[in-house]
């Protein structure tokens, strides 16, 4: 699924491929170094429709990017060097963090042997109610409902009523998705997602256990990965709420809760978080304040940039470059990575926080 928005996206980038422009730009624009954001890295086809593409990247791009990387001169270190590095005037060079979030599979069987043949350490942020299954990885159960549905329409549950989704054709299942998504994040309340996500899956034939057990680390992989010498495990909340969305004291606990759970479950406590969601509606300023005060090093966001030496004050809103997978072009990859991207993205900064 194409949208408008990211049509003109690969124009642009197109020209600037075409253009000296990154190179030029890039001793002014690239800043210190940059942090990597990736959710799920698979070779495996994903649904007919697509409609989670931007969150899947196959391997062997992965593979591909990083090796340009470190021929461009990226040295590739772990999130606490990154903080060590932030705000020494690119002292050692500009570096490299890489992160995925939510704590899918793959990043064990399919990532890490990319990560281990480059030798480059990386973070995965882990929800526990994700993990425990309290919650859902809701955004892949409406695409695999949406796909189940077959020509019949969808029913979900909502606290004022049942709700139908036209899914009689390609076109109208595309619609469903983005409608069915905009009410699970926009209109009900956080608590009241996964009652609703799951009668979907009830309706249309998805098992959620299934599903979560087949794409998500369970703790035992988990502890694997955890005592792997490349990887650092971060926080993702206990729930994978939208913070901005609840009130300071919930969303306080979300944090340190989360931290604490990990720490239970792992035996050392994360020092690292990454924000659900992580744009403007799911992250601010108040949010930044709390995961100072819930303990953490640094904090991730989903906003588009490179880190700048001012990120040394801003700790927690370090803004990440996505390895999105509609965007599996190292070209285009090359541009974001000069920084030339960064102001593109946010009406002219080139200190991107929250």
């Amino acid at each position: 699924m194409i949208d408008s928005k990211e049509k003109l996206r690969k124009i642009v980038f197109k020209g600037l491929a075409a253009s000296r422009l990154p190179q030029m730009l890039r001793p002014l624009l690239g800043g210190e170094g940059v942090v990597l954001m990736a959710h799920r890295v698979t070779a495996a086809p994903g649904t007919i429709y697509g409609f989670n593409s931007n969150l899947v990247v196959h391997p062997a791009f992965l593979d591909e990017l990083v090796a340009e990387m470190k021929t461009q001169g990226f040295d590739f270190v772990s999130l606490d060097d990154a903080v060590v590095r932030i705000g020494k005037g690119g002292k050692g060079g500009r570096f490299a963090a890489i992160t995925l979030d939510d704590g899918f599979r793959d990043n064990l069987t399919e990532a890490l042997p990319v990560f281990e043949k480059h030798g480059a350490p990386f973070t995965v942020y882990i929800a526990p109610g994700l993990t425990d299954g309290d919650v859902e990885p809701w955004w892949e159960i409406v695409e695999a409902s949406v796909e189940r549905s077959g020509s019949d329409a969808l029913e979900m549950a909502a606290p004022d009523g049942k709700l139908s989704f036209d899914c009689s054709t390609d076109a109208a299942k595309a619609d469903a998705f983005e409608e069915i998504c905009r009410i699970l994040s926009e209109e009900l309340e956080e608590e009241d997602q996964v009652a609703a996500v799951r009668s979907l899956a009830d309706n249309a034939g998805v098992d959620c256990e299934a599903f979560r057990q087949s794409y998500l680390m369970n703790w035992d992989e988990i502890r694997r990965l955890a005592v792997h010498p490349l990887c650092t495990i971060g926080a993702h909340t206990v729930n994978h709420y939208n913070l901005r969305r609840l009130p300071k004291e919930k969303a306080l606990w979300e944090m340190s809760d989360s931290a604490a759970i990990l720490e239970e479950r792992l035996g050392e406590r994360p020092r690292h978080f990454a924000y659900p969601y992580g744009f403007e509606k799911a992250v601010g300023e108040r949010e930044a304040r709390l995961a100072g005060l819930a303990g953490f090093k640094s904090a991730g966001t989903t906003r588009h940039g490179v880190i700048q030496k001012e990120h040394a004050g801003h700790l927690h809103s370090l803004p990440r470059i996505s390895v999105n997978g509609r965007y599996q072009n190292i070209d285009y990859l090359k541009a974001m990575l000069s920084g030339v991207t960064t102001p593109m993205a946010n009406r002219g900064r080139t200190v991107v926080t929250v």
